[in-house]
């Protein structure tokens, strides 16, 4: 099982170096069979093979990882907990380890990030400066889209950049380095899940197999070289960590997720409410909302003199949504809703149409973070857990840009908290699919024959893995019968 997922990742690996951006004066992009692999359509479609093929071994080695540690009826069953947690991180580590040299996968921002951090390490701020001031390789591998736009990333992830572009300039070494911060996101959610999951009686090792070894975590936290992956470590952690010690900590924390990503601080809620006696009266709870607020903004906020970029990401805040993603409601209501105006014929107003409706969906997520806030039930643990992650999915549900990789924001949370089967199978089936379709990512636009294939290849992928799991189970339950 362990083995199957770690050459499923192996091959992603392999496949990525045919199908992915590098650096076109890359020495592995000029190596004589990957050149020549790379640059015909026969090569990058064995190439994409090779990489769903990989994909497809992973997620069903992932199945089978959940089903071992099943207490009920896995092979380990009536093991204990420490047991089947352990099964848990040595399938994250092998499973992960292949994927930490690999170029960006599935997305090209991990050589953005290479470029914001080279800009922090020369002193230049990435949120008035652009990767275009660059030559060479160090801009070669930057999508075009983001080019000329300010980073809207908080200065967390600029300063880790920032120290790994005064180690090393080249940008292939420079994304491996970065991708340690994911690293440290792993670590930070293999200590906070287990506390989150026991507070609200989720099965522990079940709940860590969730978050840490899923496909999604695996493939776009650690391949994607996604900011989200550390985002959510830091704001799993802030919760867990105000179970038990000073609420001030646990602000802390949130301000240092807001300070990876700007929507990492609603966590702040959370930690208040948690922090909180059972049923507080409003006056306290409006006390502890603003003390904990207070903390976390002025974590946020220090982060950012501290190393010299300040607030800039406030003018930067809108960049993500100039890409319209077809995971965004608002954005596909908006973009619909513009085109029935024009054939209707009201004139060119899909432009305004998708501003008002991206508009309300911020508004009703900050409708239903505050409703939460004045609301939800304090010093509840399990309550606390359930809350965080619904507004947290809200959020990204409601955010005007939503990448399959928005779900780490949420998956601490929600893999934490007994849903019933309905919702433990809904949140397994989503963190699977949303891993395995990773090559189904904007990287290939205008390549419509790679798009057809690929999405052939993974439905048929996804299908097997389903039918797989039933199968199995069905095996399980009839020898659980026996």
């Amino acid at each position: 099982m362990i083995l199957r997922g770690a050459i499923g990742s192996t091959l992603v690996l392999v496949g990525g170096l045919v199908t992915q951006v590098l650096p076109w004066t890359s020495p592995v992009a000029t190596a004589p069979v990957l050149e020549t692999l790379r640059e015909s359509q026969a090569g990058r479609m064995t190439g994409l093979v090779v990489v769903v093929g990989g994909l497809a071994m992973l997620g069903s080695a992932w199945l089978r990882l959940l089903a071992e540690i099943n207490p009920d009826h896995g092979s380990l069953q009536g093991g204990a907990t420490a047991l089947r947690l352990r099964l848990v991180h040595k399938a994250t580590a092998a499973w992960s380890l292949p994927l930490l040299l690999a170029p960006p996968m599935f997305s090209r921002d991990g050589w953005s990030y290479a470029a914001q951090g080279a800009l922090t390490h020369i002193g230049l701020s990435p949120y008035i400066w652009t990767p275009s001031i660059f030559d060479g390789q160090i801009r070669e591998g930057v999508d075009p889209l983001w080019m000329n736009t300010p980073t809207p990333y908080g200065p967390v992830p600029l300063a880790w950049g920032s120290m790994v572009a005064g180690i090393s300039d080249n940008p292939w070494l420079m994304v491996i380095g970065y991708r340690l911060l994911g690293v440290v996101g792993l670590l930070l959610l293999a200590w906070a899940v287990p506390r989150l999951a026991a507070r609200t009686g989720q099965d522990v090792a079940r709940a860590s197999a969730l978050v840490l070894a899923c496909p999604l975590t695996v493939v776009h936290g650690i391949g994607g070289v996604h900011n989200d992956l550390v985002m959510a470590g830091l704001m799993a952690a802030a919760v867990a960590i105000a179970f038990d010690r000073p609420w001030v900590l646990g602000a802390a924390l949130a301000g240092a997720a807001a300070a990876v990503k700007l929507p990492g601080g609603v966590v702040a809620i959370g930690v208040a409410l948690v922090s909180l006696p059972t049923m507080a009266a409003l006056a306290p709870r409006l006390r502890r909302l603003t003390s904990v607020g207070a903390v976390a903004v002025g974590v946020l906020v220090g982060t950012g003199v501290v190393i010299g970029v300040g607030i800039g990401w406030i003018h930067a805040l809108d960049t993500p949504g100039i890409v319209r993603t077809p995971l965004s409601i608002s954005t596909q209501v908006g973009a619909q809703l513009g085109r029935f105006g024009r054939i209707a014929g009201i004139g060119p107003v899909e432009d305004h149409a998708l501003s008002v409706v991206r508009t309300l969906g911020l508004l009703v997520a900050i409708g239903i973070a505050v409703w939460m806030a004045l609301r939800g039930r304090t010093g509840d643990q399990s309550d606390v857990v359930r809350s965080m992650g619904l507004l947290t999915l809200a959020v990204v549900l409601l955010s005007p840009a939503v990448h399959g990789w928005y779900l780490l924001w949420s998956l601490p949370f929600l893999a934490s908290y007994r849903w019933g089967r309905p919702g433990d199978e809904a949140l397994r089936d989503a963190a699977l699919l949303l891993g395995i379709v990773a090559p189904l990512d904007s990287s290939l636009r205008g390549a419509p024959t790679e798009i057809l294939v690929v999405a052939i290849l993974v439905v048929m992928t996804a299908i097997r893995l389903r039918i797989a799991q039933a199968g199995h189970a069905r095996r399980s339950r009839s020898s659980l019968a026996a």
